[in-house]
């Protein structure tokens, strides 16, 4: 399933011109990479996958729409999925975006 565009393009919108951004398809969606380290995944299956700080995770998953990310069976440390309903708007959106950019940044260039 192709990655929303509507959705990626929002992002874009929201990134701007962060230093080091790159964009790179993977995980059947879009990811936006800060200095080579993944902040947000435009998924294929909607809604978004964001970096953040895994001492934060279960705080965030709290959220509405928000909840671990799991792959092959197993929680990823470190990641959120957010449904598409709670990234819909635009604040919603600008939230979540720059949690995952801030996070991201933090790590060391690859």
């Amino acid at each position: 399933m192709p990655y929303d565009e509507d959705l990626a393009n929002r992002v874009r919108e929201l990134l701007g011109r962060e230093p080091g951004l790159a964009e790179k398809r993977m995980f059947g969606g879009l990811a936006m990479m800060v200095k080579g380290n993944m902040a947000v995944v435009v998924r294929g299956a909607g809604g978004l996958m964001v970096r953040v700080d895994p001492a934060e995770s279960e705080r965030l998953e709290a959220e509405p729409g928000a909840q671990a990310t799991v792959m092959r069976g197993r929680p990823m440390r470190g990641w959120i999925t957010v449904d598409p309903s709670a990234c819909a708007g635009d604040a919603e959106l600008a939230r979540w975006v720059d949690r995952g950019v801030r996070f991201a940044a933090t790590l060391p260039p690859k």
